[in-house]
Protein backbone atom coordinates (compact mmCIF):
# COMPACT_ATOMS: atom_id res chain seq x y z
CA UNK A 1 0.00 0.00 0.00
CA UNK A 2 1.42 3.38 -0.99
CA UNK A 3 1.78 5.89 1.84
CA UNK A 4 0.11 9.29 1.34
CA UNK A 5 2.34 12.10 0.18
CA UNK A 6 3.61 14.26 3.06
CA UNK A 7 3.02 17.98 3.24
CA UNK A 8 0.14 20.41 2.93
CA UNK A 9 -2.32 21.05 0.14
CA UNK A 10 -2.23 24.33 -1.79
CA UNK A 11 -5.42 25.47 -0.10
CA UNK A 12 -3.99 24.87 3.38
CA UNK A 13 -0.77 26.68 2.50
CA UNK A 14 -2.69 29.66 1.06
CA UNK A 15 -4.71 29.97 4.28
CA UNK A 16 -1.63 29.76 6.47
CA UNK A 17 0.29 32.40 4.53
CA UNK A 18 -2.70 34.67 3.94
CA UNK A 19 -2.50 34.67 0.14
CA UNK A 20 -4.96 33.55 -2.51
CA UNK A 21 -4.59 30.08 -4.10
CA UNK A 22 -4.50 31.81 -7.49
CA UNK A 23 -1.37 33.66 -6.35
CA UNK A 24 0.35 30.35 -5.55
CA UNK A 25 -0.55 29.00 -8.99
CA UNK A 26 0.68 32.19 -10.64
CA UNK A 27 4.00 32.11 -8.79
CA UNK A 28 4.51 28.46 -9.69
CA UNK A 29 3.71 29.04 -13.37
CA UNK A 30 5.72 32.25 -13.79
CA UNK A 31 8.63 31.87 -11.38
CA UNK A 32 8.89 28.19 -10.46
CA UNK A 33 7.86 28.78 -6.84
CA UNK A 34 6.01 25.49 -6.36
CA UNK A 35 6.20 22.10 -4.66
CA UNK A 36 9.53 20.40 -5.23
CA UNK A 37 7.80 17.06 -5.87
CA UNK A 38 4.46 16.35 -7.52
CA UNK A 39 3.27 12.81 -8.13
CA UNK A 40 1.04 12.29 -11.14
CA UNK A 41 -2.60 11.80 -10.22
CA UNK A 42 -2.20 13.25 -6.73
CA UNK A 43 -2.94 16.63 -5.22
CA UNK A 44 0.02 18.95 -5.02
CA UNK A 45 1.71 18.81 -1.61
CA UNK A 46 3.99 21.43 -0.09
CA UNK A 47 6.92 20.33 2.07
CA UNK A 48 8.29 22.43 4.98
CA UNK A 49 11.07 23.67 2.70
CA UNK A 50 8.57 24.60 -0.04
CA UNK A 51 6.62 26.61 2.55
CA UNK A 52 9.78 28.35 3.75
CA UNK A 53 10.45 29.47 0.15
CA UNK A 54 6.90 30.81 -0.09
CA UNK A 55 7.26 32.70 3.20
CA UNK A 56 10.39 34.39 1.90
CA UNK A 57 8.64 35.19 -1.40
CA UNK A 58 5.79 36.83 0.52
CA UNK A 59 8.19 38.84 2.66
CA UNK A 60 10.19 40.12 -0.30
CA UNK A 61 7.22 41.08 -2.50
CA UNK A 62 5.56 42.85 0.45
CA UNK A 63 8.71 44.96 0.87
CA UNK A 64 8.63 46.05 -2.78
CA UNK A 65 11.01 43.59 -4.45
CA UNK A 66 9.85 42.74 -8.02
CA UNK A 67 8.30 39.23 -8.07
CA UNK A 68 10.84 37.72 -10.49
CA UNK A 69 13.77 38.94 -8.38
CA UNK A 70 11.99 37.90 -5.16
CA UNK A 71 11.51 34.39 -6.56
CA UNK A 72 15.21 34.02 -7.40
CA UNK A 73 16.21 35.21 -3.94
CA UNK A 74 13.63 33.05 -2.18
CA UNK A 75 14.67 29.90 -4.02
CA UNK A 76 18.33 30.55 -3.29
CA UNK A 77 18.11 31.57 0.34
CA UNK A 78 15.11 30.09 2.16
CA UNK A 79 16.08 27.63 4.88
CA UNK A 80 13.99 24.51 5.39
CA UNK A 81 11.75 24.30 8.42
CA UNK A 82 12.51 21.59 10.96
CA UNK A 83 9.34 20.12 12.51
CA UNK A 84 9.68 17.31 15.03
CA UNK A 85 9.28 13.78 13.64
CA UNK A 86 5.63 12.99 13.04
CA UNK A 87 4.49 16.60 13.52
CA UNK A 88 2.87 18.84 10.92
CA UNK A 89 4.85 21.88 9.80
CA UNK A 90 4.61 24.70 12.31
CA UNK A 91 2.05 27.34 11.46
CA UNK A 92 3.59 30.72 10.70
CA UNK A 93 2.74 33.53 13.07
CA UNK A 94 -0.42 35.36 12.07
CA UNK A 95 0.30 38.47 10.07
CA UNK A 96 -1.99 41.22 11.22
CA UNK A 97 -2.05 44.68 9.72
CA UNK A 98 1.19 45.70 11.44
CA UNK A 99 2.40 49.18 10.59
CA UNK A 100 5.67 47.89 9.14
CA UNK A 101 3.85 45.41 6.91
CA UNK A 102 1.47 47.90 5.36
CA UNK A 103 4.21 50.49 4.87
CA UNK A 104 6.31 47.96 2.98
CA UNK A 105 3.32 46.93 0.89
CA UNK A 106 2.48 50.56 0.20
CA UNK A 107 6.03 51.30 -0.93
CA UNK A 108 6.11 48.13 -3.02
CA UNK A 109 2.87 49.02 -4.79
CA UNK A 110 4.07 52.56 -5.46
CA UNK A 111 7.35 51.33 -6.92
CA UNK A 112 5.58 48.80 -9.11
CA UNK A 113 3.28 51.56 -10.38
CA UNK A 114 6.19 53.86 -11.24
CA UNK A 115 7.86 50.97 -13.11
CA UNK A 116 4.54 50.33 -14.94
CA UNK A 117 4.87 46.72 -13.81
CA UNK A 118 1.36 45.33 -14.30
CA UNK A 119 2.10 41.81 -13.06
CA UNK A 120 3.69 43.07 -9.86
CA UNK A 121 0.79 45.43 -9.18
CA UNK A 122 -1.75 42.63 -9.61
CA UNK A 123 0.14 40.35 -7.24
CA UNK A 124 0.73 43.04 -4.62
CA UNK A 125 -2.92 44.13 -4.69
CA UNK A 126 -4.21 40.58 -4.45
CA UNK A 127 -1.79 39.78 -1.65
CA UNK A 128 -2.68 42.90 0.38
CA UNK A 129 -6.43 42.20 0.14
CA UNK A 130 -6.01 38.52 0.98
CA UNK A 131 -3.69 39.24 3.90
CA UNK A 132 -5.44 42.18 5.55
CA UNK A 133 -9.01 42.02 4.28
CA UNK A 134 -10.64 44.53 1.96
CA UNK A 135 -11.23 47.37 4.42
CA UNK A 136 -7.72 47.48 5.90
CA UNK A 137 -6.12 46.93 2.48
CA UNK A 138 -8.13 49.84 1.06
CA UNK A 139 -7.49 52.21 3.96
CA UNK A 140 -3.82 51.37 4.53
CA UNK A 141 -2.45 50.34 1.12
CA UNK A 142 -4.66 50.99 -1.92
CA UNK A 143 -6.03 54.46 -1.15
CA UNK A 144 -2.68 55.81 0.19
CA UNK A 145 -0.91 54.52 -2.93
CA UNK A 146 -3.43 56.30 -5.15
CA UNK A 147 -3.05 59.51 -3.13
CA UNK A 148 0.75 59.30 -3.28
CA UNK A 149 0.75 58.87 -7.04
CA UNK A 150 -1.72 61.74 -7.37
CA UNK A 151 0.52 64.03 -5.32
CA UNK A 152 3.54 62.98 -7.39
CA UNK A 153 1.67 63.96 -10.55
CA UNK A 154 0.51 67.30 -9.09
CA UNK A 155 4.05 68.30 -8.05
CA UNK A 156 5.93 67.14 -11.15
CA UNK A 157 4.52 69.36 -13.91
CA UNK A 158 2.00 66.79 -15.15
CA UNK A 159 4.47 63.91 -15.29
CA UNK A 160 3.43 60.43 -14.13
CA UNK A 161 -0.10 60.73 -15.54
CA UNK A 162 0.39 57.29 -17.08
CA UNK A 163 1.34 55.91 -13.64
CA UNK A 164 -1.87 57.21 -12.06
CA UNK A 165 -4.02 55.84 -14.88
CA UNK A 166 -2.42 52.39 -14.80
CA UNK A 167 -2.55 52.08 -11.01
CA UNK A 168 -6.20 53.19 -10.97
CA UNK A 169 -7.07 50.55 -13.54
CA UNK A 170 -5.37 47.77 -11.58
CA UNK A 171 -6.96 48.87 -8.30
CA UNK A 172 -10.37 48.90 -10.00
CA UNK A 173 -9.73 45.42 -11.41
CA UNK A 174 -8.74 44.08 -7.97
CA UNK A 175 -11.86 45.57 -6.37
CA UNK A 176 -14.11 44.10 -9.04
CA UNK A 177 -12.59 40.67 -8.46
CA UNK A 178 -13.49 40.95 -4.79
CA UNK A 179 -16.99 42.06 -5.72
CA UNK A 180 -17.44 39.22 -8.21
CA UNK A 181 -16.39 36.66 -5.60
CA UNK A 182 -18.85 38.17 -3.12
CA UNK A 183 -21.73 38.23 -5.59
CA UNK A 184 -21.16 34.54 -6.33
CA UNK A 185 -22.62 33.95 -2.87
CA UNK A 186 -26.38 34.52 -3.00
CA UNK A 187 -27.76 37.40 -0.93
CA UNK A 188 -30.83 36.96 1.24
CA UNK A 189 -34.08 37.10 -0.71
CA UNK A 190 -36.08 40.29 -0.35
CA UNK A 191 -33.10 42.52 0.44
CA UNK A 192 -33.49 45.82 -1.43
CA UNK A 193 -30.35 47.12 -3.14
CA UNK A 194 -28.01 49.93 -2.19
CA UNK A 195 -27.68 52.49 -4.97
CA UNK A 196 -24.15 53.88 -5.45
CA UNK A 197 -23.54 57.03 -7.46
CA UNK A 198 -21.14 59.92 -7.83
CA UNK A 199 -22.75 63.34 -7.75
CA UNK A 200 -22.84 65.33 -11.01
CA UNK A 201 -19.38 66.55 -12.13
CA UNK A 202 -17.65 63.97 -9.88
CA UNK A 203 -15.38 61.52 -11.72
CA UNK A 204 -13.70 59.70 -8.79
CA UNK A 205 -15.32 56.26 -8.67
CA UNK A 206 -12.71 54.06 -6.95
CA UNK A 207 -13.95 54.72 -3.38
CA UNK A 208 -17.45 53.71 -4.49
CA UNK A 209 -16.00 50.60 -6.13
CA UNK A 210 -14.38 49.71 -2.80
CA UNK A 211 -17.75 50.20 -1.11
CA UNK A 212 -19.46 48.02 -3.72
CA UNK A 213 -16.87 45.27 -3.20
CA UNK A 214 -17.31 45.38 0.57
CA UNK A 215 -21.10 45.21 0.27
CA UNK A 216 -20.80 42.23 -2.08
CA UNK A 217 -18.69 40.44 0.55
CA UNK A 218 -21.52 41.09 3.04
CA UNK A 219 -24.13 39.71 0.65
CA UNK A 220 -25.75 43.13 0.12
CA UNK A 221 -27.03 43.72 -3.46
CA UNK A 222 -25.89 46.94 -5.10
CA UNK A 223 -26.56 49.04 -8.17
CA UNK A 224 -23.46 50.94 -9.25
CA UNK A 225 -24.16 53.96 -11.46
CA UNK A 226 -20.61 55.28 -11.47
CA UNK A 227 -19.27 58.73 -12.27
CA UNK A 228 -21.13 62.03 -12.72
CA UNK A 229 -24.70 60.75 -12.56
CA UNK A 230 -27.17 63.38 -13.86
CA UNK A 231 -29.79 64.45 -11.30
CA UNK A 232 -32.67 63.29 -13.50
CA UNK A 233 -31.13 59.84 -13.93
CA UNK A 234 -30.51 59.52 -10.19
CA UNK A 235 -34.10 60.50 -9.45
CA UNK A 236 -35.48 57.90 -11.86
CA UNK A 237 -33.17 55.19 -10.51
CA UNK A 238 -34.37 55.82 -6.95
CA UNK A 239 -38.04 55.79 -7.92
CA UNK A 240 -37.69 52.64 -10.04
CA UNK A 241 -35.65 50.54 -7.61
CA UNK A 242 -36.79 51.61 -4.13
CA UNK A 243 -33.32 51.18 -2.61
CA UNK A 244 -32.57 50.53 1.05
CA UNK A 245 -30.08 53.41 0.87
CA UNK A 246 -28.33 55.70 -1.58
CA UNK A 247 -24.60 56.40 -1.21
CA UNK A 248 -23.52 59.63 -2.91
CA UNK A 249 -19.79 60.23 -3.37
CA UNK A 250 -18.24 63.70 -3.53
CA UNK A 251 -14.46 64.04 -3.58
CA UNK A 252 -14.39 67.83 -3.25
CA UNK A 253 -16.61 70.51 -1.78
CA UNK A 254 -16.96 72.00 -5.23
CA UNK A 255 -18.83 68.90 -6.41
CA UNK A 256 -20.85 68.14 -3.25
CA UNK A 257 -24.46 68.85 -4.21
CA UNK A 258 -26.43 69.34 -1.00
CA UNK A 259 -29.75 70.23 -2.70
CA UNK A 260 -29.52 67.00 -4.71
CA UNK A 261 -28.88 64.98 -1.54
CA UNK A 262 -31.88 66.64 0.09
CA UNK A 263 -34.02 65.84 -2.95
CA UNK A 264 -33.01 62.16 -2.88
CA UNK A 265 -33.74 61.90 0.87
CA UNK A 266 -37.20 63.44 0.26
CA UNK A 267 -38.04 61.26 -2.74
CA UNK A 268 -40.98 58.94 -1.99
CA UNK A 269 -42.39 55.96 -3.85
CA UNK A 270 -45.01 53.31 -3.32
CA UNK A 271 -48.78 53.33 -2.95
CA UNK A 272 -50.60 56.30 -1.46
CA UNK A 273 -50.76 56.05 2.31
CA UNK A 274 -47.67 53.83 2.51
CA UNK A 275 -44.97 55.86 0.88
CA UNK A 276 -41.34 54.91 1.44
CA UNK A 277 -38.19 57.00 1.50
CA UNK A 278 -34.55 56.02 1.48
CA UNK A 279 -31.64 56.89 3.70
CA UNK A 280 -28.83 58.85 2.04
CA UNK A 281 -25.18 58.31 2.92
CA UNK A 282 -22.96 61.30 2.19
CA UNK A 283 -19.65 59.61 1.40
CA UNK A 284 -16.38 61.33 0.59
CA UNK A 285 -14.50 64.37 1.92
CA UNK A 286 -16.56 66.78 -0.18
CA UNK A 287 -19.47 66.62 2.28
CA UNK A 288 -17.40 67.69 5.30
CA UNK A 289 -18.21 70.93 7.09
CA UNK A 290 -22.01 70.76 7.15
CA UNK A 291 -24.36 68.87 9.44
CA UNK A 292 -26.31 66.17 7.56
CA UNK A 293 -30.03 66.83 7.29
CA UNK A 294 -32.88 64.48 8.25
CA UNK A 295 -32.61 61.09 6.56
CA UNK A 296 -28.90 61.61 5.85
CA UNK A 297 -25.82 60.00 7.39
CA UNK A 298 -22.15 60.86 6.95
CA UNK A 299 -19.89 57.87 7.71
CA UNK A 300 -16.28 58.51 8.63
CA UNK A 301 -14.86 55.90 6.27
CA UNK A 302 -15.34 52.62 4.45
CA UNK A 303 -15.72 50.49 7.57
CA UNK A 304 -18.47 52.65 9.05
CA UNK A 305 -20.24 52.97 5.70
CA UNK A 306 -20.37 49.18 5.34
CA UNK A 307 -21.75 48.78 8.86
CA UNK A 308 -24.43 51.43 8.33
CA UNK A 309 -25.52 50.10 4.96
CA UNK A 310 -25.71 46.53 6.15
CA UNK A 311 -27.95 47.63 9.04
CA UNK A 312 -30.17 49.68 6.75
CA UNK A 313 -30.58 46.74 4.36
CA UNK A 314 -31.53 44.36 7.16
CA UNK A 315 -34.04 46.88 8.50
CA UNK A 316 -35.53 47.48 5.04
CA UNK A 317 -35.77 43.74 4.37
CA UNK A 318 -37.54 43.17 7.67
CA UNK A 319 -39.89 46.12 7.14
CA UNK A 320 -38.40 48.14 9.98
CA UNK A 321 -36.51 50.80 8.02
CA UNK A 322 -36.17 54.05 9.91
CA UNK A 323 -36.23 55.81 6.56
CA UNK A 324 -39.74 54.53 5.77
CA UNK A 325 -42.37 57.24 6.14
CA UNK A 326 -46.12 57.13 5.78
CA UNK A 327 -47.91 60.05 4.23
CA UNK A 328 -50.97 60.96 2.31
CA UNK A 329 -49.30 62.79 -0.52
Amino acid sequence: MTEPSPGLTSGAVARRLGVAPTTLRSWDRRYGIGPATHESGRHRRWSPHDIAVLQEMCRLTASGVPPAEAARTARAGAAPAAPAPGEAPARPAARGPALGDVRRELRGLGRAAVRLDSEAMDELLESAIARHGLVTAWEEVLAPALHAVGRKWETSEDRYVEVEHLLSWHVSTALRRVGAAGRARASEAGTPPVLLACVPHEQHTLPLEALAAGLAELGVPTLMFGAAVPPEALDQAVRRTGPAAVALWAQARSTADHPLARHVADTAWGVRGARSRTAVLLTGPGWAGRTPGPGMLRPSGLREALSLLRGLCVAARDGEGAATASGGS
